[in-house]
Parts: structure tokens; sequence; C-alpha cells
């Protein structure tokens, strides 16, 4: 085949489909049946799916690196230097002194709930992952401090970077989904909040207070380097590890802020500053100077000597290169389903079902997302296809919006081992895979039904 011949997919819808569901049967085997590391059985199932629907041959290394590669770049910097943020803040004693000052002031029995809102907060300008790499040491902490495991404290914090990622602007799934669909951003933003809230309390916040009175786990080890350090006599002030928290956090929203002023018309992004400015915000750039200045403060100007300083960064990596690495080998199996063209076909023989529009909406971005894994490319790739029936339809604004909220509904069910989001929560939270099934494969269906249902009462009165 020519380098410059373009590779077209021959194989039916039904077997595509087939090929998918063992694909995904033969990962859960490896991993669970016969014990094969996460890592080494996606990246064998990702090579034996390839073959299978027919990706030339010379085309199946390079589509599963790139996929690793892709992946990696979005996910490796934040990962590491968050996990090095959260081992300056736990070893200078600042995790400790927020937990004690949060407990002081929401008390015991609201943790989970204070955790949760804070991270709805975070979660506004911030990327899932992100976001959560952030908040893990503090969430860690608490569940340390309190007891009863860390699903109790960790799952109403993910949901909810869960559900703002795929409701609300300024994330990039929702964002496309409605400018291809003609919607109003505002009208978007001001019901996908009224979605996103509800959606959160009743499925992460109640479900995870559920599952982990049912699922205790202990706090892992992983984003700490090493065993719980000693508490101190002369920790940080919760003011000064809050400030460094929101560092990077306001300088991604301030970056998000940029793109959307250049939007607006308000600057035209042609300026000097504009986009020096704009990369200070980029996610890794941000925590990058996070970490920087949390060396600073929290290290040696506190008299820790720069090689202390470095063992600590040291000591913070090891520990998260095998989530980084099954991370990256999920979205390597993800990119072999996408680029076999199973996501496409079966976008393409549900759009023909017929079904309402806004059921379609949910049904297609749905079947999207179990098929390649990324809530993302689901919104953004339904949308496309919905895209004629809607423009030629005559919605109203009311209309569109409930459509673009069911395709985000849809964009986040059924996480599962081809979401790189799947390996991150259930590595993170010291998970096995049929516990992150049972667990977070759960609550994220949850967050797609209940999103659904209100995005379609919203549509039933537009």
């Amino acid at each position: 085949m020519s380098p410059d011949e373009e590779w077209v997919q021959t194989l039916s819808t039904g077997n595509l489909l087939l090929i998918a569901g063992a694909a995904v049967a033969g990962l859960l085997f490896l991993i669970i049946v016969l014990r094969m590391h996460a890592f080494l059985a996606l990246i064998t199932i990702s090579l034996v799916t390839a073959f299978v629907t027919g990706i030339p041959a010379e085309q199946v290394v390079p589509t599963l690196t790139g996929g690793f590669g892709d992946t990696l770049a979005g996910v490796a910097l934040l990962v590491g230097l968050g996990a090095i943020l959260g081992r300056l803040i736990e070893v200078s004693g600042g995790a400790q002194a927020l937990t004690d000052a949060m407990l002081r002031r929401f008390g015991e029995r609201r943790a989970p709930l204070a955790l949760g809102v804070a991270s709805l907060l975070f979660g506004f300008p911030i990327f899932f992952d992100a976001g959560l790499v952030v908040m893990l040491p503090i969430i860690f902490a608490v569940a340390r401090r309190l007891g009863g495991g860390v699903l109790r404290y960790g799952l109403p914090a993910a949901g909810a970077f869960s559900v703002t990622h795929a409701f609300l602007p300024p994330h990039p799934g929702p964002v496309a989904a409605t400018e291809l669909l003609g919607a109003d951003l505002g009208l978007v933003t001001v019901f996908g909040l009224l979605i996103a809230v509800p959606t959160w309390y009743v499925t992460s916040y109640l479900f995870g207070l559920w599952v982990g009175r049912r699922v205790v786990l202990p706090v892992p080890e992983l984003l700490t380097g090493g065993p719980q350090a000693e508490r101190r006599d002369d920790p940080p002030r919760p003011a000064t590890v809050i400030a460094l928290l929101l560092l990077p956090l306001l300088l991604i929203f301030a970056h998000t802020g940029l793109d959307a002023a250049r939007a607006a018309g308000w600057v035209s992004g042609t300026e000097r500053w504009y986009e020096p400015a704009r990369a200070l915000g980029a996610t890794p750039v941000a925590l990058l100077i996070a970490v920087l200045v949390a060396s600073h403060v929290l290290g040696t100007r506190r008299g820790q000597g720069r090689e202390l300083v470095s063992e600590l960064t040291d000591s913070a990596l090891g520990p998260v290169c095998s989530i980084i690495l099954i991370t990256g080998a999920g979205g390597m199996f993800g990119a072999t389903l996408r680029a076999s063209g199973i996501g496409d076909a079966l976008a393409d023989s549900l759009a023909d079902l017929g079904l309402p529009v806004v059921v379609a909406a949910f049904v297609v971005a749905g079947a999207l997302r179990i098929a390649q894994g990324s809530a993302t490319v689901a919104l953004t790739t339904a949308a496309g296809l919905l895209q004629p029936v809607v423009t030629g339809g005559g919605f109203g604004s009311l209309a569109l919006t409930a459509i673009v909220l069911a395709l985000a509904a849809g964009s986040v069910i059924a996480s599962h081992v081809n979401d790189s989001g799947f390996w991150l929560v259930g590595r993170f939270m010291g998970m096995d895979v049929r516990t992150t099934l049972a667990t977070w494969t759960v609550l994220q269906t949850l967050i797609a039904v209940l999103g659904f249902a209100l995005a379609g009462a919203l549509y039933a009165v537009a």
C-alpha cells in the first residue's frame, strides 16, 4: 500500500462491533483472570485489535505509538508535576494543616461535601485530570485523618471534575458542540450548571457516600512518594496552601479567559503580550510555576536544603510512573479503536435509526464513548454527525441547548478500559479493575442517565 494512499475500512459494522466486544472481553480476561499487568494487557490487545480490524501493517505501530504519545502528552506532565506538588505539600505539613482547618470549618461529617464543592469550583476552568491531581493530596489527607476509606472522599471530588468537564464551557467538548450546532454559549453555560450541580449531588456525592461505606479501601501512598510524613510542629498556614493550590487554577483560568476574550472580540489576539500571557496559563506551565513556587515557599524559605527538595521531587515521581504508563496504554487502546473505524461505523448506524433528535444525541454520543473511550472525542464527533439534522430542523435556542447537554450526558457514559480516565481514577485511588468497574464506571453511567433525563426535560418544555 502506498504511503500516500488512504486506507479505507471494508469490514461491516456488525463485524467491527463483534471485534470491539471481543477486544474488551479479552482485555478484562487478561487482567482479571490471568492477572496480567494492565500495561502489558493493553498493549497486547491494542496490537491484536489493530491487525484483526485490518489496519495496514505499516500503520499499526504508528497508530499504537501515536495514541500512546498523544495521551502521555496530556497526562504525563500533569501527573508528574502534580505528584511533586502533592509531595511538597504533604511533607511540609501543609496538607494536614489545610485538613485541620477544613474540618474545623465544615465538621467531619460534611468533609466529603466540602471536598466535592471545592472540586466543583476548581473544575469549572480546569480539565478533569489536572484538577483531580491537584486535589488528591487534600483528599488523601482528609481520608487519613477521618478514616472510612478513600472512596468516601475521592469519588465525590472525582465526580465533580467529571460533570464540569462534560457539561460546562469553557471545557472543549461542550464548547465544540455548541459551536457546531449553533447553540447559545451563555444558555449552555447556565443550563449546564443547572444540570451539573444536582447531577453531581445525586450521582457523585450521595452515590459516593453509599459506595464508600461498602467498599473501604486504604489511602494509597502513590501521590506522597512513601509512607505518610510525620506531623510537623510548624506547618505552613492553611491560607498559604490554598494560595499554592489556587495558583495553577488561576493561571489556567486566565488562559481560558483570554481565549474567550478573543472569541468575543475584546482582544484581537495579535497583541504582543497575548500569546506569552496565554502560554503561562497552559496547564503544564501553570503546574510547573506552582511547583517552583511551592519548592521555595514550602522548602528553601522554611530552611529545607535544596538537596532535600530534590530528594522529595525524586521520591514523588517514582510511584506515579506506573499510573502514567497505564494511562498512556489506555490511550493507545482508544486510538486503535478510533483508527479501525469502529466508532464511526457505530455512530453512522445509530444516526439512521429515526430517533427523536435529543434521544439520538444521547445514544450516538454514548455509543461513541463506549466504542473509543474519550468523552471529548465522543461529544465533538457526535455533534458533527448530528449537525446536518439539527441545522435543518428549525430548533429554538432552548432546544439547541438541550441537545448539546444530551450529547454531553452521553459522552460520559460507561467509562471503562479504553478510557484513560478510568485508569487514572482507578490507579490513583488504589482500585483494581473489578472495583473500578463497580464504582467509577457505575458513577459515570449514573451521571450520563440523570444528566440526559434533565436535558430531556428541558427539551420537552423548550
